[in-house]
């Protein structure tokens, strides 16, 4: 029995000491949530701003070990639940048109934004993160290739600025491009392809998709889960081409590839098989938004302001930049859809 206990001693202790993070984490989740299905912002961007406002809960106190603990293992179960929502039948049912548009759209846009975040004096870690973001699904896809990508100190600044800019510019997309699609004379497939590829959040996409009408909403969401499956390739190349960089003063690497990355994979596939039932996608979806939300409230209490003013204005440029830039993309390649 004293054996036992002396085993069950260090989980108790690390349980008691992340508890008062993780409830001030779940207080600010809370609140975000309350406040996005009120007035019809993203969640995100409600769990950022309460979380920065919070930030004091950081310093060298009870809740900093669950703050660290909610931004970095709940951000990656997050990430990985995430694979429940999409199935490779979907993605065939689309047909190759908007798979090879959605595919193309997200290397040129990524590349794209690399080579202007470079041009613009930033790292090449930015902008492939903020060209994820924009090509894939916005705040998920931030915070996605923020934990896949070698640490660094702006890392947490980087990934903040990020997904507030992608969140600001996705819910502004939301507005803007159904009434772009109804002004270019659009049918429901072609405007819910555009919509699809172009909004960075899947929320924004689904209410915008909607807003035109149901097959526009529905194409538009499948579009939007295909840009999301394409998390997982960029994940796994972002990895192998930052791997052999990382640490590389202190002969350390990251993993091959992060657990979060090949649990994505497996409910991926778990998924597709048809063993998932609604039931349990339901439930992954709801537990992926939960962790998501968390994780950027525990990021949002990491950040202090005068950290995110310090970025300046290049960052909005190159981000606003990116979004011309994916919708201009997709507006041309639409001309080849049938």
């Amino acid at each position: 029995m004293e054996i036992a206990a002396q085993l069950q001693r260090p989980w108790a202790a690390r349980a008691r000491a992340v508890t008062p993070g993780l409830i001030a984490c779940a207080v600010v989740g809370s609140a975000a949530t309350f406040l996005s299905e009120h007035y019809g912002a993203p969640v995100m961007l409600f769990a950022l701003l309460l979380g920065m406002a919070m930030n004091f809960l950081s310093t060298d106190g009870p809740c900093r070990p669950g703050i660290e603990l909610t931004s970095r293992t709940v951000l990656r179960i997050g990430i990985a639940l995430l694979g429940l929502r999409i199935t490779m039948s979907q993605v065939a049912g689309l047909g190759w048109e908007p798979v090879a548009l959605v595919m193309f759209s997200v290397v040129v846009t990524i590349s794209v934004s690399i080579a202007a975040a470079r041009l613009l004096g930033f790292s090449t870690h930015f902008g492939v993160l903020t060209g994820g973001a924009t090509a894939i699904c916005g705040a998920s896809a931030a915070l996605a290739l923020s934990a896949a990508l070698p640490s660094h100190p702006s890392k947490d600044r980087s990934t903040l600025f990020t997904v507030i800019g992608v969140s600001a510019l996705s819910t502004l997309a939301m507005v803007a491009y159904p009434l772009l699609a109804r002004a270019l004379g659009f049918d429901a497939k072609h405007a819910g392809v555009f919509l699809g590829a172009t909004i960075h959040d899947v929320a924004q996409v689904v209410g915008a998709g909607y807003s035109l009408s149901p097959e526009a909403g529905d194409i538009a969401t499948l579009v939007k889960l295909l840009r999301v499956a394409m998390l997982l390739p960029v994940i796994v190349i972002t990895v192998l081409l930052t791997r052999s960089k990382a640490n590389a003063e202190a002969g350390e690497r990251p993993p091959l590839l992060p657990w979060f990355v090949i649990a994505f994979a497996a409910l991926v596939a778990f998924n597709s098989l048809g063993w998932a039932p609604p039931a349990l996608q339901r439930l992954g979806n709801d537990a992926s938004r939960w962790c998501l939300v968390l994780s950027i409230a525990g990021i949002g209490m990491k950040t202090h302001l005068k950290d995110l003013a310090a970025v300046g204005f290049k960052p909005v440029v190159l981000m606003l930049g990116e979004t011309v830039f994916l919708a201009g993309l997709a507006l041309v390649l639409l001309r080849w859809l049938p």
